[in-house]
């Protein structure tokens, strides 16, 4: 028989936007549920947050960031705000300072029957196992990337390939294959070592001996890789996406006093019957000033309209172009609203890094992608959704790699072949067909909807 009280879970994302929305939405989730959410943060990444979930009864708990930490400069809580990625292990190790007050806070709140935090914040699970309540692990990866991920580090299928773009066949996934390219430090080393690997260890370790993952996926749409997850002797994956879905389109929002420009311009567009690119690389990625004149070029002679939003410090470089393309483009560098222009029918592709929130908000708004990827697990959601799921065109170098400089010649031939030709037929109807199935897994049967349900019964009722 279940307890009287209902299930208190803890939420406690990473600090970066990218790791923290989708738990946002899942404290929505658990909540419509009736369940007591609380979630951890730190002080400058509060506001953000509670303003997320202030039509919510969320708890929000302020955590104080580590100081004085060598390398960091102060007053950073957040990757985004990082100066650099190479910072990325100092700042994700502080993270462990905040252990006490996290434990202590912990003992405060009452009935907590659960921790979901970061893949990053593996010392969590010894702040659950103190509690005695089961921690889950949050991936902001999809399951494609974890069991590739996977297979590679323990098979090292790359051990003897001295060629960065030699391709080699996945152990466990015969039709797959895959470059050293494909694969980000340290993971592209057939003998990894160093800070960043002794980091990927201790968080595998951690997440390893927990009680679960938590995938912002849906079955469907990754049916092998969920199947074989599950079957190894690992904790359970569980598939409750996609995520950016929570905030259901019946409910309708108030209208702001004001469009954006970038709204007007789409209506504009869409009033004129003129398709849109929509281009954008997240708040992360580090582009060159000489790649970025490329991509303008390469948007130039395509001769297609776009929206381009960039990153504030590769604006200046671009400001002869703005003028140049102001009657096929938009070039903005301020926060736009990625779900309402993805939704937006004027728009009918989607230049990306392939972040996988960007995949998914893709995705659920039928519209394919022109894969760019940049960073971390990029690559391999690159390949996912081009190779597995004909959702998207890719975007190579002159000679056929995944990696390296991008000419505007290339630019303009995929973004032309996204937008007017057969491959990019073939997403979009591809594409439109994962949208439905995304819908109807987040529908009150959907298997998305009933597998969160069967975890908050095994995980939180049963423990």
């Amino acid at each position: 028989m279940a307890p009287s009280s209902s299930p208190h879970i803890v939420l406690f994302p990473f600090m970066s936007k990218g790791h923290t929305i989708p738990l946002l939405h899942l404290a929505r989730l658990l909540l419509r549920r009736g369940i007591t959410v609380t979630v951890f943060t730190t002080t400058l990444n509060s506001p953000f947050i509670r303003g997320s979930l202030t039509d919510t009864k969320a708890i929000v708990i302020d955590l104080s960031f580590p100081e004085n930490i060598p390398q960091l400069p102060p007053g950073v809580e957040s990757t985004d705000k990082l100066p650099s990625l190479s910072l990325f292990i100092p700042f994700v190790n502080s993270t462990i300072l905040m252990q006490t007050e996290f434990d202590l806070a912990l003992q405060t709140l009452s009935n907590v029957t659960c921790i979901i935090s970061d893949g990053f914040l593996g010392w969590t699970r010894c702040s659950a196992l103190k509690l005695g309540v089961p921690r889950l692990v949050f991936y902001g990866m999809n399951n494609y990337a974890m069991a590739i991920s996977e297979a590679v580090s323990i098979s090292r299928p790359h051990a003897h390939i001295d060629s960065l773009d030699e391709p080699f066949t996945v152990p466990g996934f015969p039709w797959i294959k895959l470059t050293r390219n494909d694969l980000e430090p340290p993971f592209n080393d057939p003998n990894p070592k160093g800070d960043r690997w002794d980091f990927v260890i201790e968080q595998v370790t951690a997440n390893m001996q927990s009680n679960g993952f938590v995938v912002n996926s849906f079955y469907e749409l990754e049916t092998k890789f969920v199947d074989h997850l599950n079957a190894g002797p690992g904790p359970k994956v569980w598939c409750v996406g996609p995520l950016c879905l929570a905030d259901s389109p019946k409910i309708v929002q108030p209208q702001p006093k004001y469009k954006p420009i970038w709204m007007e311009w789409l209506d504009e567009k869409l009033s004129k019957g003129e398709p849109v690119l929509y281009v954008a690389f997240g708040s992360q990625a580090e582009i060159t000033v000489e790649q970025l004149r490329e991509i303008a070029d390469g948007l130039e002679k395509s001769k297609v309209n776009f929206l381009w939003v960039v990153r504030s410090n590769g604006l200046e470089y671009l400001e002869e172009f703005k003028k140049r393309a102001k009657d096929k483009g938009l070039v903005i560098n301020e926060w736009v609203d990625q779900v309402a222009i993805l939704s937006h029918q004027s728009v009918s592709g989607f230049m990306s890094h392939c972040g996988w929130n960007s995949a998914m908000e893709s995705i659920c708004a039928a519209v394919p992608i022109l894969a760019w990827p940049m960073m971390a697990e990029q690559h391999l959601n690159a390949r996912m959704l081009v190779e597995e799921l004909g959702v998207g065109v890719p975007v190579l170098t002159k000679n056929g790699s995944v990696r390296g400089f991008i000419s505007s010649e290339c630019i303009e031939n995929t973004v032309k072949e996204l937008m007017e030709g057969k491959k990019g037929k073939e997403a979009r109807e591809n594409v439109k067909e994962f949208r439905d199935l995304a819908m109807k897994a987040m529908d009150e049967d959907g298997s998305s909807s009933t597998t969160l349900d069967l975890l908050i019964e095994e995980v939180c009722w049963k423990n």
